[in-house]
């Protein structure tokens, strides 16, 4: 059976807000950085190299909070693949605290794009079957 990408995440003083708890931009902040070490880690392919010809920009959010987490705390980020279409991945996601309970869960979709007339414009764009094979590997 597939497994999950996984990072964990040390909640940083950056992170919290007046009352010591993750202001919740910095949990999208920290989804996002999931996404882009998933494409550079397990997908071979690094946003520095997405982004000379491409683009993979999310078109939709969906976000559940859980529970609150805290400075110093360590996370648990998971991200696994629901769907695979032919230029677009819908992926979930959750991060957990020490304890393994939820703090933060929900659906990403992300969209390959390529840039047309420098980057004036943008259009959909199929995966190769190459990435394809490797995103698959991700799907739960």
């Amino acid at each position: 059976m597939n497994q999950p990408f996984t990072k964990q995440e040390k909640i940083r003083f950056k992170h919290v807000d007046y009352a010591g708890i993750v202001f919740y931009p910095r949990f999208l902040e920290m989804l996002n950085d999931l996404v882009e070490d998933w494409f550079e880690e397990a997908l071979d392919r690094p946003f520095s190299k997405i982004h000379e010809t491409n683009g993979i920009p999310t078109v939709d959010l969906k976000v559940q909070f859980k529970k609150a987490a805290r400075l110093g705390e360590v996370l648990t980020k998971n991200l696994w693949v629901i769907r695979l279409g032919g230029s677009s991945i819908n992926c979930g996601f959750n991060f957990l605290d020490e304890q393994g309970k939820t703090c933060l869960e929900g659906e990403v979709t992300l969209v390959n794009v390529e840039f047309i007339a420098g980057r004036d414009q943008i259009k959909s764009a199929p995966f190769n079957e190459q990435m394809k094979s490797k995103i698959e590997k991700y799907i739960m």
